[in-house]
Formats: C-alpha cells, structure tokens, sequence
C-alpha cells in the first residue's frame, strides 16, 4: 500500500512540476525582454481597436467567441481602455480598464469585475498581467486568478493569451487578437 501511495505521489508531484516549470504559466517577462518590436501601453493601446476571441472550458473545446471593440485613451501615465464584448451566445458586456504606469516598465489596473488591483510589466514585446476576476453571478460568481500576456507582432497585432484558474487548475483560457479597428480608420 505504501508503495502505491508513494507511486501516486511522485506522478501527481510530476504532473505539478510539468504545469508549473513547462507550461504556460513558466513564461517570464524576462523570457521576452530583447524581443521587438517594443510594446508601448501608450501607443498600442490607444484608439480604436477590435478584438476577436475565443473562450475554452476545461475540457479544451470551445465555449464561446466574441468580438470586442474597445478604445483606449491616455493623459499622461494613466489611461482607460474601454471594452464592449458580443459574445455567440448572444451576451454582451461592457468593462473599463484603468490603467497606471508604474517604474520599470510596470504598471497597475483595475476594472469593476477585478478584485482588487491587477500587476503588470512591459518587456520586450509582451504585456504580462496577472489578476483576480470575479465573473457575474450567472456565470456562477466564481473569483478566478488570471494570467494575461499580450504579444505585438511585427505586423501590430496583438496576440493576447490567457488563462484562468480556480484552485490552481485552469478552467477556462482566451486566445484572440487585437488590432486597430478598420472601420475606424
């Protein structure tokens, strides 16, 4: 029985240690630091910009897409971005970001869904954020950890990859891109 015991251990230890140091969540602002083209808050979260997603559930399928036109606007080191989310489903949402630059290319936001304060850095081409989002009472009133990474590509579009866990294990992960809207051009 101890042997048993001991064998499930090292293969739940092994499971921990793959999602932790081989996954997703092992990528570090640092990874990124010399890469370009240089993600400006500023510059590439500013106007119009649409956005085209989907949301995966646990299982790895597809929940749901969207489409969300969103405009960010800036005075200075703060700023709002601005989102109006429609959904598949037929849902829509609306969120509002604001965001603060902080020192060494950090910065802070919070959003009426965030608990509490969202952290962020800039490096490179990427945007690491990481934050606590509590989803609407029909959606179960669940308080997620999120991590979010934005990646510029060299055409400017935005890559933005996220996961969000409950306990540690993810239940749900957003891919989608950002771009400036066309129709506001």
């Amino acid at each position: 029985m101890k042997l048993v015991a001991a064998i499930l251990f090292v293969i739940v230890a092994l499971g921990a240690a793959r999602s932790y140091f081989f996954s997703f969540r092992a990528q570090s602002p640092s990874d990124y630091a010399l890469t370009s083209p240089q993600f400006v808050l500023k510059t590439h979260l500013s106007g119009d910009i649409l956005s085209e997603g989907l949301i995966y559930g646990p299982n790895g399928r597809v929940t749901n897409s969207f489409v969300a036109k969103m405009v960010g606007e800036w005075q200075g080191n703060t700023g709002t971005l601005t989102e109006e989310f429609t959904y598949s489903n037929g849902k829509s949402q609306s969120r509002k970001w604001f965001l603060t630059l902080g020192p060494d290319n950090s910065f802070t936001a919070t959003a009426d869904d965030s608990v509490g304060e969202a952290r962020g850095v800039v490096s490179g081409s990427t945007v690491k954020m990481e934050y606590q989002i509590l989803l609407p009472e029909a959606s179960g009133g669940h308080s997620l950890a999120v991590t979010h990474w934005l990646y510029l590509t060299e055409n400017g579009v935005i890559m933005n990859k996220s996961e969000l866990r409950k306990f540690g294990l993810k239940v749900a992960e957003l891919v989608a891109t950002m771009r400036p809207d066309p129709a506001a051009q």
